[in-house]
């Protein structure tokens, strides 16, 4: 068993193509439309082109807006990518005018910062050490 798509709920499909992909530099994998403005959305790595899919998925289930807001609310990201280097990352993120909730901080192992999709969501970027 493998993972090949995961997904993240996003408030506008277009808006999160641009920053997914002009900001973080994720690469359009698939642009599938689903009928009305729905799409099947996907971005991957560069550097895995081939590897897991991240579905930037329509944010319209009326159960998805609370639990957004809920997560956004308590400052917990609703996933993780993970960097080579943090503070690289970090300072040319916020040299494109992203907005960061958490700059890096090390803990133990890990360092992390948390950053404002755009898209309704928090993303957490980290740097694994040794």
């Amino acid at each position: 068993m493998r993972i090949t798509i995961t997904s993240v709920f996003v408030d506008d499909q277009d808006k999160a193509l641009d920053f997914y992909t002009t900001v973080l530099g994720f690469q359009k994998k698939h642009d599938i439309p689903l009928g009305g403005e729905d799409r099947w959305l996907t971005v991957v790595s560069p550097e895995e082109p081939d590897g897991t899919e991240l579905l930037l998925e329509p944010d319209g289930h009326p159960a998805v807006k609370p639990y957004k807001s809920a997560l956004v609310d308590d400052g917990i990201p609703c996933t993780s990518f993970a960097v080579d280097d943090i503070q690289a990352e970090f300072t040319r993120l916020r040299d494109l005018g992203v907005t960061f909730t958490q700059e890096p901080v090390a803990m133990g192992p890990v360092t992390t910062a948390v950053l404002d999709d755009t898209c309704g969501n928090l993303i957490q970027i980290a740097q694994h050490h040794g």
